[in-house]
């Protein structure tokens, strides 16, 4: 889909992350951003025109003349994409923290989402915390460091190298939240009146350190005392982790937003699951490694890795693997995804695995022809509300469980409540 942006020459490119490609015209600077940004591969094909085509990642990429954007498939829209992002991240973006606004394109969400949540968190002023700091002073403050104070100034009484508590706004919160609202503010056509809000917002602080480019984020602990931050804090660290804007060539600006929509499902399956699962006996582990094949040298020996293992009294009981590209999508390969299965099973000694692919549709059994081996395949539809989407993450759990509980009991007995 190709539209233009009213009012300005910029050109806003549309496809969905399974499509073949456009061809369209850039300007040289451009193709190379989008080359670099890694959301698709632009490849020139003369007189100025080049094949855009996704590379498996979603997401927004902005330059001086055109903005594209690769969708997810089945047109999930932003709310639902940053839910699964912090979900999978661990990071608590619980169904009810989601407030993202739902807008024609990516950028324009975003900055209004960040706006929202940050009026929110500073609607009753900036948060205040203690922050240790260490100085050299004349006078005692706090605690006197001994062992700096004897490798730095032996025999010298002052200044004493000391750490004390200060009570300020210049801590981690205000730090990630000063830093991904700079960020946003960057961005290359952000609505007027949102960039506005925006300034407004980091003005308030200006107090607070900034953070310098490319540094990691400073850690914070979600309490009682700054829970009014927890929806703004887990935006702005998506912000900061999966956005960039900066000055291109020319001077010009230049943003993009690229998310890797396999890794995030697999992350989030995983982090959702094994919440899930913990209503049950064991332990579920995530990116379980287990030998497939003897060898004399370890080089030689073959190895699998599937994303989530459950194990009673230390032994795995049960296996699962998280596919985004259901064997329905273009490229995606349902035998390659058994085999897999197959090998995840035959290594661990397990009977059954669970094939949990994105997507709409039936659960189906597929028993493996001249082994005791089954594996099932199992849908989740990620255009369901997030508590829908989690619900049918809660009845994996409860269906595996209970194929564990019939296998080892011999029984065909439907699956027992969590906590019996």
């Amino acid at each position: 889909m190709r539209t233009a942006d009213p009012g300005t020459s910029v050109r806003h490119l549309v496809l969905d992350e399974l499509s073949r490609g456009i061809v369209e015209r850039l300007d040289p600077a451009s193709a190379s951003f989008l080359n670099s940004s890694g959301l698709a591969k632009a490849s020139p094909m003369g007189l100025g025109l080049y094949r855009i085509e996704p590379v498996g990642k979603v997401g927004s990429v902005r330059t001086a003349t055109v903005q594209l954007d690769v969708r997810p498939k089945d047109r999930l829209g932003l709310s639902r994409l940053l839910f699964l992002l912090s979900y999978a991240g661990e990071q608590g973006f619980r169904p009810d923290s989601v407030s993202a606004v739902e807008d024609r394109e990516l950028w324009s969400a975003l900055a209004e989402s960040l706006a929202q949540l940050a009026e929110r968190a500073l609607g009753r002023g900036v948060l205040q915390g203690y922050l240790t700091v260490d100085e050299s002073l004349r006078t005692v403050k706090g605690r006197i460091r001994i062992s700096d104070q004897i490798s730095r100034r032996p025999g010298m009484l002052v200044p004493l190298e000391v750490s004390y508590d200060e009570f300020t706004e210049d801590i981690a919160e205000n730090r990630i939240l000063r830093a991904a609202l700079e960020r946003m503010g960057q961005v290359p056509r952000v609505r007027p009146e949102v960039l506005s809000r925006l300034r407004q917002l980091k003005g308030k602080l200006d107090a607070v350190t900034r953070l310098p480019a490319g540094a990691p984020l400073p850690r914070w602990k979600a309490t009682r005392m700054n829970v009014r931050y927890h929806a703004v804090l887990r935006l702005a660290e998506l912000i900061l982790r999966n956005a960039s804007a900066e000055a291109g060539e020319g001077k010009q600006q230049t943003a993009s937003f690229v998310v890797d929509m396999a890794q995030v499902f697999e992350d989030f399956v995983g982090t959702a699951l094994r919440e899930a699962m913990s209503a049950y006996p064991g332990e579920l582990r995530l990116r379980f490694n287990a030998l497939l094949s003897e060898a004399v040298h370890d080089a030689d020996r073959l190895s699998v890795r599937p994303d989530a293992v459950h194990l009673l009294g230390g032994r795995p009981v049960v296996v699962y693997n998280a596919k985004y590209t259901a064997a329905s999508d273009t490229g995606a390969s349902l035998t390659a995804d058994h085999y897999q299965m197959l090998a995840h099973c035959t290594a661990l000694a397990v009977p059954t695995a669970w094939l949990v692919y994105a997507g709409a549709g039936e659960m189906k059994l597929r028993r493996i022809l001249n082994t005791d081996i089954d594996i099932v395949e199992f849908p989740l539809d990620l255009s369901r509300p997030p508590s829908e989407i989690l619900g049918s993450v809660r009845e994996l759990a409860r269906q595996s469980w209970g194929e564990v509980v019939r296998v080892s009991t011999g029984a065909e007995q439907v699956t027992p409540e969590p906590g019996t």
